[in-house]
């Protein structure tokens, strides 16, 4: 199986956290820089070929929505925790919408469970 690529957008600009633990777990992990990072989420993950795609906002779902209208990728939106993001996972979405949740854990887990449904 080839790396995981994940795409991380924060509205705030952040999710190195979350880049980390995807790291750690095997994946590349691309990190939008900038403000309203999340609402160019779908176009990065379109350029970059990506497996998965993690928003963060507010919400948790702006960036997420706007994925999945002008892409077309499977998405959940609203969570609070990484245990809705990997039964997410498993129901077959690719973009996850968080509330601001940067963290490593988020990104170690969720690209595990990526790696062993894909297999």
């Amino acid at each position: 199986m080839s790396q995981i690529v994940v795409v991380i957008g924060d509205r705030l600009g952040k999710g190195q956290n979350v880049a980390k633990g995807v790291e750690a777990a095997g994946g590349t992990a691309i990190v939008i820089p900038g403000m309203g990072a999340d609402m160019k989420l779908g176009d990065v993950m379109h350029a970059e070929h990506a497996d998965i795609g993690i928003s963060f906002c507010g919400s948790g779902g702006a960036g997420a929505i706007t994925a999945q209208t002008k892409y077309g990728y499977p998405c959940h939106y609203g969570m609070r925790s990484i245990d809705e993001g990997i039964t997410a996972l498993r129901e077959g979405k690719r973009v996850l919408g968080f509330g601001f949740m940067d963290v490593e854990e988020l990104g170690k887990r969720i690209t595990e469970e990526y790696i062993k449904i894909k297999g």
